[in-house]
């Protein structure tokens, strides 16, 4: 079949191309397969122009979506020429190029309000958002601006938060989520998240954690739901019990109830075990796999537990201090780091000779505050700067795909919510969420 001719509204003199889009998207995103000859001097936004031209001809109720574009499984971020010539691609032949649609935000939902600093966010559970505050509040979130739990309890700031995933047979509605705090301890805290009421419920924590001598900066907890871990100023990674509650001490305290004979009863446990190596503050903590745990700290380094043994098996050495650390990507492998620079890095210790980061981003304008992979792909990932941004990447281009500005302020932690939502809290006291990104 001959190729169409499309002059996408440019200058005749511009070098053209015989291209073929295709794509991995059901109907109705699917265009023509025909090879058309396009202006060499496009870029991206001239791409997607075409695409949706293609796809309005077989559908005239299409309403314009935009798109990204991939030629040899990487990312299009200059004209279609400068590409071929950077990659050493001929023109000679029909090009094929696949498009994906763009993965950018294309709707901001309404700040929720903070009394302080949003300093962590956790939205690995569909159902809802926590929140950890400055003002030592933990909050639940089931949509933008709807609040319907107050964790109180800590008397001083919240420094993270986490869902815990438990595997035993319990009610789906009961999630526990933990947190961490300036005041030194870690809390567990139950609720039903199924529960609806008009006001805000106020709970109280079922378990306090005591161990740490300075200020908890992390936690996370292991995939089965039933320890948790936590890194501190006081330089160590203490190891925790989550599940069961007759471990520990069982003290009273009064809840805040007009009914005030009624007590809860809250038990206090110290840590199962510590992990020792890292010299200075252990400002993230993950647990990937029941028998191995990653840390960062601000003494440079990234390391790899293995938690049976109690020793690191990966010391990974960083020129600056490291503020925030995620696991993800290909094979569940890479290390995304950010720190003391507006650098983020990433790391694929399965390569020999893997200290020297795989990939580095750097449209950051600060200090890299937060870094999360997207559960469910191996090439996306978002990172939070002081810089008040929020930046979506995609391993297969050195530029964000998106740039989310709707803070005021520093942004200090970020995390995806549902899969295609991104959830941001800062030091403007706002929980942000830009729903509507298409990642898969």
């Amino acid at each position: 079949m001959a190729g169409m001719d499309i002059d996408g509204n440019v200058e005749e003199a511009a070098r053209r191309v015989q291209v073929r889009f295709v794509t991995k998207l059901k109907a109705p995103f699917k265009a023509p397969p025909t090879s058309i000859a396009i202006p060499s001097n496009l870029t991206r936004l001239g791409l997607s122009s075409i695409v949706n031209n293609l796809l309005k001809a077989g559908n005239d109720d299409w309403n314009p979506e935009p798109f990204d574009f991939l030629i040899d499984g990487e990312l299009v971020r200059m004209s279609l020429e400068e590409f071929l010539l950077a990659k050493g691609i001929s023109a000679e032949k029909i090009l094929e190029i696949e498009y994906i649609r763009a993965v950018a935000p294309r709707k901001e939902e309404e700040p929720s309000l903070h009394d302080d600093w949003v300093s962590a966010v956790d939205g690995s559970n569909s159902k809802f958002v926590v929140t950890g505050c400055y003002d030592g509040f933990g909050r639940i979130w089931k949509a933008a601006g709807s609040c319907t739990h107050l964790l109180e309890g800590h008397t001083d700031a919240i420094t993270s938060v986490c869902v815990v995933k438990t595997r035993v047979a319990q009610n789906d509605a009961d999630q526990i989520v933990a947190t961490a705090s300036k005041d030194r301890t870690l809390r567990l805290w139950k609720f039903d998240a199924d529960e609806s009421s008009d006001q805000i419920k106020r709970i109280r924590a079922f378990k306090i954690l005591h161990g740490h001598n300075a200020s908890v900066q992390s936690v996370a907890a292991n995939p089965t739901g039933e320890m948790v871990c936590s890194g501190s100023w006081d330089s160590q990674i203490a190891l925790w019990q989550a599940s069961g509650s007759d471990t520990g001490d069982i003290i009273s305290v009064k809840k805040r109830k007009k009914n005030a004979d009624e007590e809860d009863p809250q038990v206090e446990e110290e840590a199962k075990s510590t992990l020792v190596g890292h010299t200075q503050c252990v400002s993230s903590v993950v647990w990937s796999q029941d028998e191995t745990i990653y840390s960062a700290s601000w003494d440079h380094s990234i390391r790899r537990w293995d938690v049976e043994m109690g020793k690191d098996s990966l010391n990974l050495y960083c020129d600056k201090v490291v503020n925030c650390l995620d696991v993800g990507g290909e094979g569940s492998s890479l290390i995304a780091a950010g720190g003391s620079d507006p650098v983020l890095r990433i790391w694929d210790p399965r390569k020999p000779g893997s200290s020297a980061p795989a990939y580095q981003f750097s449209s950051h304008g600060s200090w890299i505050s937060a870094c999360k992979w997207h559960e469910k792909s191996r090439f996306h990932l978002v990172s939070a700067s002081y810089d008040g941004k929020v930046m979506l990447w995609d391993l297969r281009t050195a530029w964000p795909l998106a740039v989310i500005d709707t803070h005021k302020d520093k942004v200090l932690c970020a995390d995806w919510w549902k899969g295609e939502s991104v959830i941001s809290g800062g030091a403007d006291s706002k929980l942000c969420i830009s729903s509507d990104v298409c990642v898969l």
